[in-house]
C-alpha cells in the first residue's frame, strides 16, 4: 500500500509541475514583478528603483484617481445587478424549456463565445451609433407617425437622434451585453438541480407563484446567484476594451486610466500601484461578501 502511494504520488507530482511552473512562471513571478514597481519610482525612461516608497499608494487615493475607482465600482455594481434581473429570468426559462429546447437556448447563451470581443464591441457600436439602426428604426416610426398625424393637420417636430454613444450609458449597456452569458450560465447550473418537487410541495401548501419565487427558488439557487455575482462583477470592474470604445471621455474606468500610465504617460509604479489598490478592494470586496455569507448560513442553522 505504501509503495502505490509513493508511485501515486510520483504521478501526481509528474502531472501537476508544467501546470504549476507555468501559473509561476507566467502569471504569480510576473505579478510579483509588477507589486515590486508600484513601490518604486522612475530613475529614467527605462530604469524603476524600488526603494519601498509609498508615494505612489498616496497618489492614487487622491480625489480624482479614487473617484474613477469608486465610479468603476459602480458601473460594475449596476452591471451586475442588470445581469442578474434579466439573466434570472432567462435561465429560468431554459430550465423549465424541453430538452431540444433547452439545448438550442444554450447554444444561444455561448454564441456569443464564439465571436471575438472586439468585434462584438464594434457591432454594438453600429446598433448605438447616430446613424445606427436604433435611431433608424425609431426615425422610421417616428415619420411614419408624423405622416400620419399630418393627415389631421398636426404634423410632429422632425425627429432627434438619441446619443447613445460614447457616454455612461453605452458603457453600462456593453458592459451588461458582455458579461451577460457569464451570469446566465452559472444560474442555470444551480436552477437545472433544483427539486421541481419542492415547487409542487409549495404550490400545494398554499403559496402563490411569487412567495414560492421568493421563498424557495432564490434560496436554492443561491449558490448560482453568487458565483453569478463573482463573474460578472468583478471583470466588469477591471473592464478596458467595452469603455475605451463605447465611452466619452467622462466615461472612463480605471483600468483605462491604468492602461496610459503603462503606454502614454510611462509611469509604471504608479500604474501598478493604481492596479494593485484594485486588486485589493476587490479583495475586500469578496471577504467581506464571504464573511455575509457565512453569518448568514450560521443564522439559518
Amino acid at each position: 500500500m505504501d509503495e502505490s502511494w509513493r508511485k501515486a504520488k510520483g504521478v501526481f507530482a509528474a502531472l501537476a509541475t508544467p501546470p504549476v511552473f507555468w501559473l509561476a512562471a507566467f502569471f504569480l513571478i510576473p505579478l510579483a514583478v509588477i507589486w515590486g514597481y508600484s513601490f518604486g519610482e522612475n530613475k529614467s525612461l527605462t530604469e524603476i528603483a524600488v526603494n519601498g516608497t509609498f508615494s505612489n499608494y498616496v497618489h492614487a487615493i487622491k480625489p480624482l484617481y479614487l473617484g474613477i475607482i469608486l465610479k468603476s465600482f459602480w458601473f460594475a455594481l449596476l452591471t451586475t445587478v442588470l445581469c442578474l434581473m434579466v439573466g434570472f429570468p432567462v435561465a429560468i426559462a431554459i430550465t423549465f424549456a424541453s430538452e431540444k429546447a433547452k439545448a438550442w437556448l444554450l447554444l444561444l447563451i455561448m454564441l456569443p463565445f464564439w465571436t471575438n470581443l472586439l468585434i462584438r464591441t464594434y457591432a454594438l457600436m453600429a446598433v448605438l451609433r447616430t446613424e445606427g439602426y436604433i435611431n433608424f428604426t425609431l426615425a422610421f416610426l417616428w415619420n411614419g407617425l408624423g405622416d400620419l398625424t399630418a393627415l389631421f393637420g398636426h404634423p410632429l417636430a422632425p425627429f432627434v437622434p438619441l446619443q447613445l454613444l460614447h457616454n455612461n450609458f453605452a458603457v453600462v449597456f456593453g458592459l451588461v451585453y458582455v458579461q451577460l452569458p457569464f451570469m446566465v450560465l452559472p444560474l442555470y447550473a444551480a436552477l437545472d438541480r433544483l427539486d421541481r418537487s419542492l415547487l409542487e410541495a409549495s404550490l400545494d401548501l398554499g403559496a402563490g407563484h411569487l412567495t414560492t419565487f421568493r421563498r424557495v427558488v432564490i434560496p436554492l439557487a443561491m449558490p448560482g446567484i453568487v458565483s453569478g455575482v463573482l463573474v460578472t462583477l468583478i471583470p466588469s470592474i477591471g473592464a478596458y476594451l467595452t469603455p475605451d470604445l463605447l465611452g466619452g471621455p467622462s466615461s472612463q474606468m480605471i483600468a483605462n486610466v491604468i492602461e496610459r500610465q503603462f503606454k502614454t504617460a510611462n509611469d509604471w509604479p504608479f500604474g501598478a500601484a493604481l492596479s494593485f489598490l484594485l486588486m485589493y478592494m476587490t479583495f475586500l470586496a469578496i471577504a467581506v461578501q464571504a464573511i455575509v455569507s457565512r453569518g448568514r448560513r450560521e443564522r439559518d442553522r
